[in-house]
């Protein structure tokens, strides 16, 4: 099985890209972007500089823009490119823990805990030991509506695992502004899964290489780019399951306001979204702006062959 890491950065290698460089039954790589200083180095991983990402597809890289975690998008094509089975996406200020990687669970089948909901999207942070927090990109109307009293054993394909983050967890800003909170989450909680379409993320996501051809993550939305993504795979009937936490995220800084502004667009569209979603999933098309279409038509041309 080859199992390879990606994800983009504007630093120089930070403490976890450095632990996930040093494992070698992985493949590493770091999409750079016009931040990222000009002699980043690795160690065993493969560095694509803003020069590299231009001579692999041009017209893609004018499409997603620079100075944004959407380059994320090249390392994802690189690494289905070179053969990976299991594509892991994660972010550089997520520094693994022992227990990271060493139980994959995408392409296999596993217990999890199952959560029956009549909503019409399921939180994975609520069904945790930090119950008044909620999962970047649910929908806020949902909120005070979540119960988590119909829960079941039950064994699921995994097509996505997405793990959980001790320390600052992914919370959305209106949440964090309000909670500040330091996260310890119970591992005896995971794995879980719920009955509808659940929010993940792209900075501890295990991806199975069957899910890739439909996993893209928009650019030009702000912070809503691999929430959507998320929404639109499950449309496509893909497993996620949520894992017990396996990195700390040590956050790097950020101004909340201006993270606030940038989640507008799913605080106001992820609801409807979502139900227009269970009827078409390529309904996606008419929640983007024209230049996140276009880059997502020129992503999706990697795969006519696939």
């Amino acid at each position: 099985m080859m199992k390879t890491i990606v994800t983009t950065t504007i630093n120089p290698p930070t403490e976890a890209i450095r632990r996930y460089d040093e494992m070698e039954d992985w493949n590493l790589i770091v999409i750079g972007d016009r931040k990222t200083p000009s002699d980043y180095r690795l160690e065993r991983g493969r560095y694509l500089s803003p020069a590299d990402q231009e001579r692999y597809d041009s017209a893609l890289s004018d499409a997603i823009g620079w100075n944004c975690i959407q380059r994320r998008n090249f390392g994802i094509l690189l690494a289905y490119e070179m053969g990976a089975d299991v594509i892991a996406l994660i972010d550089d200020d997520n520094i693994p823990q022992a227990n990271w990687g060493k139980q994959i669970l995408v392409g296999s089948e596993a217990e999890v805990h199952y959560y029956e909901t009549s909503l019409d999207a399921f939180d994975p942070v609520g069904a945790t030991n930090h119950p008044s927090l909620w999962h970047r990109g649910y929908p806020l109307e949902l909120l005070s509506q979540r119960r988590y009293d119909q829960m079941v054993s039950r064994k699921v394909m995994v097509d996505i695992d997405a793990g959980f983050w001790n320390g600052d967890p992914d919370i959305d800003a209106i949440c964090r502004l309000e909670h500040a909170p330091e996260c310890d989450f119970d591992r005896a909680l995971f794995p879980l899964a719920g009955s509808a379409t659940a929010p993940f993320n792209s900075q501890n996501t295990m991806l199975s290489r069957r899910v890739v051809p439909y996993y893209f993550l928009y650019p030009h939305i702000g912070r809503m780019d691999d929430i959507w993504a998320a929404y639109y795979v499950q449309a496509h009937g893909f497993q996620a399951v949520f894992s017990e936490p396996s990195v700390y995220q040590d956050r790097n800084e950020h101004d909340l306001i201006r993270d606030l502004k940038a989640e507008i667009v799913g605080y106001t569209n992820n609801l409807s979204l979502i139900r227009d979603l269970q009827t078409d999933p390529e309904s996606i098309v008419g929640y983007l702006p024209g230049p996140a279409v276009r880059a997502w038509d020129l992503y999706r041309r990697h795969f006519t062959n696939a």
